[in-house]
């Protein structure tokens, strides 16, 4: 049972490791290897505002949810986004999700600094336009993508919406200092800065719970088989599609982005998919999606397939996915917080095989995923554990963090 794992805060000592970690290092070089002073500047304004609007406020106060330590949420009080320049808007979250990270993030099991305001994943509903926003209006609901990008430069016509150059690098809500202090979804309002670029006018007849997730796990599953997936059932129709998601006895990341690219790649037409987990309760709802389940004891005796998830963000689970990664396949990965990890270069040298990692571009994805739910193959809402009130956060959350849950969704 889900409900039977539970998971403590990390502080004293363990804390400290978490926030001093080779990994952490190495996520903070790449947040300051460009923009830094942007960064700094960015965060210095907000200081400087939240001084001001205690002092002499000129703008309404609305609820933040904040974690304010390990294991610790509460509501707090801070000053509503001003009113929206050239190119933003303001929107309302109405459906906010959570993320396979947020258990360790809160949890103080990540190199992200505490205390931060929480959320990333969201449809919201358009409060107000700055002038010249053409694309969506007043009333709109719309998704959010949790990365903020311009749509405009390089990266962001290129398809690579989590490296837009206008702003710092790992620049996403949800993610307090580290991640550029743009505030979080699970709040009564929230700024976008390039609203044009940004926010997807969900499509009628979809549930803003269903498309909650699109923001970023459901993208995130959905890229390791949109992206490879078509190409290979091209070649083969037999193509097989393995998962490796969790190896560890309690793995304390949850389990929706696996399970989203396995109904995203029954959806696109694979036959067989395959998806490993050590957690009962995840291969119970695997089942239930169409996806064959496995216990990591049976890894060693899968032969090799074409297209392998790397989905427990762990370094043993990359060694194992890319080993099991057929010849002229194909090996993608989640990405994780750890420095390095082992790769057999000979085996994939010998077997032709590629490997790739990195974040996924959410907002270039998500009119794909959305068009996919939209046709009524794809079931994101599937994966949801639990729903509630956005009022009864802290209560919930606090129930997810500590237990295996999978997924919940709150509704304002």
């Amino acid at each position: 049972m889900a409900d039977s794992i539970r998971f403590r805060p990390r502080r004293g000592p363990r804390r400290a490791a978490a926030l001093l970690s080779p990994g952490g290092a190495a996520a903070g070089q790449i947040a300051l290897e460009r923009g830094a002073g942007a960064r700094l500047a960015r965060l210095r304004a907000a200081a400087a505002d939240r001084v001001r609007q205690r002092r002499a406020p000129t703008r309404p106060v609305m609820r933040a949810l904040v974690a304010t330590a390990p294991g610790r949420l509460a509501w707090r009080d801070v000053p509503a986004p001003a009113p929206p320049g050239p190119g933003a808007a303001v929107v309302r979250p109405i459906a906010v999700a959570t993320c396979d990270m947020d258990r360790p993030l809160v949890l103080g099991a990540t190199p992200f600094p505490l205390p931060l305001a929480l959320g990333h994943e969201c449809v919201a509903e358009v409060l107000t336009v700055g002038d010249g926003v053409r694309t969506v209006r007043q009333g709109q609901r719309v998704v959010v993508p949790f990365q903020i990008s311009c749509g405009e430069c390089v990266a962001c016509r290129a398809g690579w919406t989590s490296n837009c150059r206008a702003v710092p690098p790992i620049s996403m809500y949800g993610f307090g200092v580290g991640g550029g202090h743009w505030g979080g979804t699970l709040a009564d309002q929230l700024a976008v800065p390039f609203a044009d670029a940004m926010l997807v006018p969900l499509p009628d007849g979809i549930d803003p719970v269903a498309a909650a997730s699109v923001a970023d796990t459901v993208c995130d599953g959905y890229r390791h088989a949109g992206a490879h997936l078509p190409g290979l059932l091209a070649r083969d129709p037999d193509t097989e599609v393995l998962i490796v998601a969790g190896l560890d006895r309690r793995p304390i990341f949850s389990a929706s982005v696996p399970l989203y690219c396995g109904s995203a790649a029954l959806a696109l037409g694979a036959r067989r998919v395959r998806l490993v987990d050590s957690r009962a309760h995840v291969r119970r709802a695997a089942e239930g999606l169409g996806i064959e389940a496995l216990d990591p004891k049976a890894l060693r005796r899968l032969r090799p397939a074409a297209l392998v998830v790397a989905a427990s963000a762990s370094p043993e689970g990359m060694w194992a996915a890319l080993n099991k990664t057929a010849p002229d396949g194909v090996c993608s990965s989640v990405g994780g917080l750890h420095r390095v990890g082992r790769v057999p270069l000979a085996r994939l040298y010998g077997r032709n095989a590629s490997f790739h990692v990195g974040r996924t571009n959410a907002r270039a994805l998500i009119p794909e995923v959305l068009e996919l739910m939209a046709s009524g193959r794809f079931h994101p809402e599937l994966v949801i554990s639990a729903e509630g009130s956005l009022d009864d956060a802290p209560r919930l959350l606090d129930a997810h963090y500590r237990t295996a849950d999978i997924k919940t969704i709150l509704r304002a």
